[in-house]
């Protein structure tokens, strides 16, 4: 898929919260990138333990189809498991390898996240993951 938007955790909880830090940021990134988002049932999961009782409007971004959970975690489990051990020292969450792993399977895309961790992680070995992140200062 070419210039696919793969969203990370922060993004999609922000803009469920309104009070959390990054809600206008992250609406405003929603009304301007094109869907569908892809992510992984990893973030999904983080996304609605984090939200609680309001994870039903994840669910529901999923059913309208403006979230796309296209990844199958055990075709990719030999890559997943070799991010977490390379990055061990960050350390990395099963979510992150997940997004890392996707980005690599859509050659065009970016990470839409709130993790600076991002700035670190690398697809295929060496190249920089493009990022759709706030400026922090």
């Amino acid at each position: 898929m070419i210039n696919a938007v793969i969203l990370d955790t922060g993004p999609l909880v922000a803009v469920c919260n309104a009070r959390d830090n990054f809600h206008q940021w992250s609406c405003n990134q929603f009304r301007l990138l094109k869907p569908p988002f892809l992510t992984c049932e990893a973030v999904i999961t983080e996304a609605c333990f984090l939200l609680g009782k309001n994870q039903n409007a994840i669910l529901e971004l999923i059913q309208t189809g403006l979230i796309e959970t296209d990844f199958t975690l055990v075709k990719e489990l030999p890559v997943v498991l070799r991010l977490i051990q390379k990055y061990s020292d960050i350390p990395m969450s099963l979510a992150d390898a997940c997004l890392v792993r996707m980005s690599e399977l859509h050659e065009s895309s970016r990470v839409f996240t709130l993790d600076r961790d991002f700035l670190l992680y690398r697809k295929n070995g060496r190249q920089i993951i493009p990022r759709i992140m706030p400026d922090r200062g």
